[in-house]
């Protein structure tokens, strides 16, 4: 993959100012903006519709597991298929050489969740280069648009009721369509592809016009090369979510350490790794979104860094939206009146969803001492959580403040137990214990207070009470 890039920066194609007209989807020149730009001097011509071979593959509850290929060319097999009309439709739009995986998720996913029309899109016989992809993804969008069109025309559906999702280079494909379809209900952009669209117009890459409603999720948004990421560092949507940053995931091999091995090979495979972890991470993200619409709460900031400096807690009074499916529930989703950047944290590994307390601790005691004090907690999902708050130097007087990440949801805080340990292999007679204990947290700041007077020796439960 990282060999193919590099040849995308070598290829010279097509001079400018070539046109291909083909029958139901238009014409297509390699003209501006689509070539000549700084992004996109070596971009060409589209291939033809029969070429590309576009398929459209359905899921529904009547038949999850099995497709049904229904055609737009061909409305007939629409009619005869499990298509309903009075369903929503979700397309499942995927960028350059892939093997459909994560669509098959997704379509088994949603089908739990929801009584829905799940489309697969294969556009895998134009998308195997990403030069050849890049120039592809507007025919392949004029055919989605096209498809969309025939329901309406033909079977008097909305096209409101369509969702196009959209990974990579299948992101900007599916703006490509949006643009072409007024009063398309809704993109979701799935880290959107970064090489030949950053800082390109609105013609080229996904964009916030492209649809009633456009939520997008970053996982790789850094130049290719001077960070090596796959996604765009544009914010290209109504809402642009950025999760641990937005650049590079938890769990994803780093490229510095591999270098050392000396093994061209293997480093080839790292970098390939790489790519598809941190890029591939956005449709994880929202796969696991569709079975929690409370998890993923990202909070309107700045930057990454004052995020993580707790700056940004507290939702403001309009609230904070959550990450992925659900992210239409939001009801300013379309409110722009200065762009914001969402934030939030996931897990290294599945399953990524966090839930965020800020967590304080008035510390009783008779004497300074080194330890860790945790707070077990248990709240109105049932659930209880154990989280360490401090560690290092222990002072009773001071307040210590933590904001924890919980790979729990235990809703909002019902009981409180301290606990806290040691560092020294010695006994002693230090004791220790939580005057009192705030917890702020989840989605609208709930805040609970819980107190005691006693102090306890280490790895003994110190239960605190409601004050």
């Amino acid at each position: 993959m990282f060999g193919i890039w590099i040849a995308v920066l070598l290829f010279f194609g097509t001079s400018p100012g070539e046109e291909v007209c083909y029958e139901r989807v238009g014409c297509f020149t390699d003209g501006l903006p689509w070539t000549g730009t700084l992004s996109r001097q070596l971009a060409g011509l589209p291939w033809s519709p029969e070429e590309i071979n576009t398929r459209f593959l359905l899921y529904t509850r009547h038949n999850p597991k099995a497709h049904q290929e229904i055609s737009a060319v061909n409305h007939l097999t629409i009619q005869a298929s499990h298509f309903g009309t009075d369903r929503i439709t979700r397309i499942n739009i995927p960028g350059w050489k892939t093997d459909g995986k994560w669509q098959q998720d997704m379509c088994n996913v949603l089908l739990k969740v929801e009584d829905v029309n799940c489309i697969n899109l294969d556009w895998s016989n134009g998308s195997r280069q990403y030069i050849h992809a890049i120039n592809n993804l507007r025919v392949v969008g004029a055919e989605v648009a096209y498809f969309i069109d025939v329901l309406v025309k033909k079977f008097e559906y909305s096209p409101s009721k369509v969702h196009l999702i959209g990974h990579s280079l299948g992101a900007h494909l599916a703006g490509e369509a949006g643009s072409r379809t007024p009063g398309l209900g809704r993109i979701t952009g799935l880290d959107p592809a970064g090489p030949y669209f950053h800082n390109t117009p609105r013609e080229v890459r996904l964009d916030p016009s492209d649809a009633n409603f456009v939520d997008v999720i970053h996982t790789n948004a850094v130049r290719f090369l001077f960070e090596l990421g796959a996604g765009t560092v544009n914010a290209c949507g109504h809402l642009d979510f950025y999760p641990n940053g937005g650049k590079h995931m938890p769990g994803c091999e780093d490229l510095i350490t591999p270098l050392f091995k000396f093994d061209l090979n293997a480093y080839k495979e790292e970098v390939s790794s790489f790519f598809e972890c941190n890029h591939a991470r956005s449709h994880h993200f929202y796969t696991e979104s569709i079975l929690n619409p409370d998890a993923f709460v990202a909070y309107p900031c700045r930057s990454y860094k004052s995020f993580n400096a707790g700056n940004c807690f507290r939702c403001p009074k309009e609230g904070c939206p959550t990450m992925g499916h659900f992210a239409d529930r939001f009801h300013l989703k379309t409110m722009r009146p200065n762009r914001a950047y969402y934030f939030l944290n996931t897990g290294t590994f599945s399953p990524f969803a966090r839930w965020r307390h800020k967590l304080s601790v008035k510390l009783d005691g008779n004497n300074v001492t080194q330890g860790s004090i945790f707070l077990r907690v248990g709240g109105t999902t049932g659930k209880t959580g154990e989280f360490e708050v401090a560690s290092g130097t222990l002072n009773p007087g001071m307040t210590y403040t933590n904001l924890i990440d919980a790979d729990i949801n235990v809703g909002n805080i019902t009981s409180i137990q301290f606990i806290w340990k040691e560092h020294s292999i010695l006994r002693s007679q230090n004791k220790l214990g939580a005057e009192m204990v705030t917890d702020i947290s989840g989605k609208y700041a709930y805040k609970s207070t819980f107190c005691s007077q006693n102090i306890m020796g280490p790895d003994i439960a110190q239960i605190l009470k409601p004050c």
